[in-house]
């Protein structure tokens, strides 16, 4: 059961805020039996909860803290802690540097500190950082976004999900999705001349070629673009499959 290949369900994918059919960025990476929340931007949660609930989850990771990628734990948190999910365990919970004591920040209402380790338990990312979760392997990567971010690598049964978080193009980026089945790549800005910690359409496109990857889906789209032009400029510059990352697609 757990000798399955990585499978994405997008949770949601838009930026920097939900839109009435798209939460943010989020995504459910499954095999078999096991069940990774990565990202959990804005509005996520929600969606999460058609397929698997917080207490079947076997981690959470998390790429950066901008809300649009994190946001929803803040909402975990309390559904862990004073609603109808009783937790054999803290969910195991990757993220960067820092990441207990930002919740902790926001949760804290009162003289003493929120036991965010009550439900989290926390490992904080570093470049290279390798973890086994279930039948999936993770490799994270430090990736250039302006602020500690990471991207990921996910392998099981012979295949590979790369997922960039927020970055600029870098060398990192294509290290880790080297021949990888499938790249979700970020595709936020309209052009690279005005946004030099994300990814252009065409710059996906070239991650993707450079990397040698499979298949390309495109993710955290801008909002001054439809998803038909990023995958069509995506297309210009990586001659394999390019898809959108829908709500609710499954790849």
């Amino acid at each position: 059961m757990d000798d399955m290949p990585p499978r994405l369900t997008v949770l949601g994918s838009a930026t920097p805020y939900p839109a009435v059919d798209n939460p943010c960025s989020g995504y459910l990476v499954s095999s078999g039996d096991t069940r990774i929340w990565m990202d959990a931007g804005s509005g996520t949660l929600g969606p999460l909860q058609r397929y698997v609930r917080l207490d079947e989850l076997d981690a959470i990771w998390i790429s950066h803290l901008h809300a649009d990628h994190s946001a929803d734990l803040l909402t975990a948190y309390y559904a862990v802690r004073y609603a109808d999910i009783a937790l054999a365990a803290p969910i195991p919970l990757y993220g960067p540097a820092g990441i207990a004591d930002r919740l902790a920040g926001f949760l804290t209402n009162g003289p003493s500190r929120s036991p965010i380790e009550s439900a989290f338990a926390v490992t904080e990312l570093y470049d290279g950082h390798q973890t086994t979760v279930g039948s999936l392997r993770l490799t994270s990567r430090a990736v250039d976004h302006g602020m500690p971010a990471y991207a990921v690598r996910m392998e099981g049964a012979g295949r590979s999900l790369v997922y960039s978080g927020d970055t600029a193009p870098c060398r990192s980026l294509t290290e880790l999705a080297e021949r990888c089945d499938v790249l979700l790549c970020e595709a936020d800005s309209a052009r690279a001349e005005v946004d030099a910690v994300h990814h252009t359409p065409e710059q996906a496109g070239e991650t993707a070629a450079a990397a040698r990857a499979g298949r390309l889906i495109l993710t955290h789209i801008g909002r001054s673009l439809t998803p038909d032009e990023a995958t069509a400029r995506a297309a210009t510059r990586f001659d394999g499959p390019v898809e959108f990352a829908f709500p609710g697609g499954i790849f």
